[in-house]
């Protein structure tokens, strides 16, 4: 005789499937064994594992603020210019302050997360308050921020870094050889992830993805909520600022050009819809990971890396088009739902008649 499936197990094991953040998941794994079946000595060792968690850092903690901001159905490209405005400050400010210790280094800090909040709110207001599409907004403080992180340092790049951010963060390491910069992006990602998964705020995050006016109506505060948005991504543009300083030892004023575009691809790969109301963060981390081991294996396997953005570029229609594809599976399941239900209905009131 045979067994009977639990539909309840069956249930969640499809909808495990279904998710596109494991599906993307599968690929990455994929991707690992390809890089390192070519290249088992290289690609697969623990040195090199923690090369990739390393570069991978710094766009993680902008990929958590990208997450909520585009689960809200907003956009934001101005990342890349606020963490370069954001390093900009907190040297100047160092500089200032003289010294190598951490007294210097916690003013510089502080004021390179001050600085990406004051972006972020200022984002936030024009978008929430202006009502201006948040594409435009964005646009313009990319510009905006870039622009005047270039004046204040006349196009020349600081490089005048206390020791300290060097050796403790930017190459520091914790439990043996774990990088400092992967630990800092683990918390981030866990605290991003409890907030949107498991508080109110997150849940409000997801109603005004999904329809705004529904928000409004249930008298949820869009704008203010916006704004926090907004901010949230503009404080974590202000972080991964000055990490990107520590790491490098330098405000790389020309470097991150394309950040904002890498960011987006990577969190739309991860599942997080164009559209609104769906992500997580988890998706985040395996769409982030996707361009990290790619770049990285191309460079061990002596492939061009610019095929990376092929590759990656290839990843994130895909992905468009899966969740495109999902979304007007569940419109076509909602309508057949509604029309048996009014069939239902109508057959219910004649028998009772």
């Amino acid at each position: 005789m045979s067994a009977v499936p639990d539909p309840r197990t069956d249930g969640i094991v499809a909808r495990i499937v279904r998710v596109q953040a494991f599906q993307i998941l599968l690929v990455l794994i994929a991707i690992w064994l390809v890089f390192a079946a070519l290249e088992p000595d290289t690609f697969a060792s623990v040195g090199n594992m923690r090369l990739v968690a390393q570069n991978a850092s710094i766009l993680a903690i902008l990929g958590v603020g990208m997450t909520f901001v585009i689960v809200t159905a907003g956009i934001d490209l101005s990342i890349g210019s606020v963490m370069v405005f954001s390093g900009v400050v907190g040297a100047k400010v160092m500089i200032w302050q003289g010294g190598d210790g951490w007294g210097t280094a916690a003013l510089g800090i502080a004021a390179a997360m001050v600085s990406g909040l004051a972006w972020g709110v200022f984002n936030g207001v024009l978008v929430a308050k202006a009502k201006i599409p948040s594409l435009i907004v964005t646009l313009g403080t990319l510009g905006m921020a870039l622009g005047l992180a270039q004046i204040i340092t006349k196009g020349v790049d600081i490089r005048d870094v206390p020791t300290v951010m060097q050796s403790e963060i930017g190459y520091g390491n914790v439990f043996g050889n774990v990088p400092i910069l992967a630990v800092i992006a683990l918390v981030f990602l866990v605290v991003g992830g409890v907030v949107l998964h498991l508080t109110r705020f997150g849940r409000h995050t997801y109603a005004i993805g999904s329809s705004e006016e529904a928000a409004r109506r249930v008298g949820l505060k869009v704008d203010r909520h916006l704004i926090k948005i907004y901010a949230i991504s503009g404080l974590l543009s202000g972080v991964a600022g000055i990490l990107s300083l520590a790491q490098f030892g330098t405000t790389a004023i020309a470097g991150q050009s394309q950040t904002n575009l890498n960011v987006i691809a990577a969190v739309v790969i991860g599942g997080t819809s164009l559209f609104g109301g769906v992500g997580t963060i988890f998706g985040t981390v395996v769409g982030l990971f996707i361009p990290a081991v790619l770049q990285n294996g191309f460079v061990i396997v002596g492939v061009q890396p610019f095929w990376q953005q092929v590759a990656v570029g290839a990843v994130l229609v895909i992905a468009v088009y899966v969740d495109q594809l999902r979304r007007a599976s569940a419109a076509r399941a909602g309508r057949n739902k509604n029309f048996l239900l009014r069939l239902w209905s109508g057959r219910s009131t004649s028998t009772e008649e």
